[in-house]
């Protein structure tokens, strides 16, 4: 179980018009200018945007893999540990933060977790 840096990041790359931007810090990935995900490289460890409800579920069921990050305009992020998650996870709930911000036109053929874990 795990899933290195490397592959978080094209897996995010497959996401339609995502864009990454860097700091001294970490890593901050858009869509169309809105944040979905953020990624810290020294700690290996990812933020995804998600609902309230499974911000509470994912912490609740596993907190040595996730952890509370924020929340902000009724959306609970949360950090994810990538030496905890395998990657079908994983794309799930990139997909569920890319699918939360993204525009409607979007969405009207949204990637599968699938897809995502092929990239």
């Amino acid at each position: 179980m795990g899933v290195e840096i490397e592959r978080f990041v094209r897996l995010v790359g497959a996401l339609p018009e995502c864009e990454s931007k860097d700091s001294d810090r970490y890593t901050t990935f858009r869509v169309r200018g809105r944040p979905f995900g953020y990624l810290w490289p020294r700690t290996a460890t990812v933020g995804l945007k998600q609902t309230l409800l499974e911000q509470t579920a994912l912490v609740a069921e596993r907190p040595e893999v996730f952890e509370v990050q924020f929340t902000a305009g009724g959306f609970g992020w949360v950090v994810v540990h990538l030496d905890g998650i395998d990657l079908d996870e994983l794309s799930e709930l990139t997909l569920e933060a890319w699918y939360l911000t993204a525009p409607e036109e979007l969405l009207a053929a949204p990637p599968t977790p699938a897809s995502l874990v092929r990239a």
